[in-house]
């Protein structure tokens, strides 16, 4: 499957500071950056399952935002979203 995490750490603290590297260095176990907080990830469905968990044992989700976009033909892409920023359907109304 492939799979592209982003994340959004915040480094406002020594704490936050140190989850970002934390996080970064799982990402780039399992895949390829492409931009600073964006990993490109070519990986079976138990080791996502475990990026994920080890990613949210990382985070603050009352500081800090993940997103996993799972692409593929199949079914079409998914957005699984973890954290402070409330995630929206981009296919949903928009209001003016």
């Amino acid at each position: 499957m492939f799979v592209l995490i982003t994340y959004d750490i915040s480094t406002v603290d020594e704490k936050g500071k140190r989850r970002l590297r934390k996080v970064a260095k799982i990402c780039v176990n399992f895949g390829q950056r492409v931009q600073n907080s964006v990993f490109e990830c070519k990986i079976d469905p138990a080791q996502c399952k475990k990026i994920e968990i080890d990613l949210e044992k990382i985070i603050d989700p009352k500081q800090d935002s993940l997103r996993f976009y799972y692409l593929g033909s199949s079914k079409g892409a998914k957005v699984k979203h973890i954290g402070v920023r409330v995630s929206y359907d981009i296919e949903g109304p928009i209001i003016i």
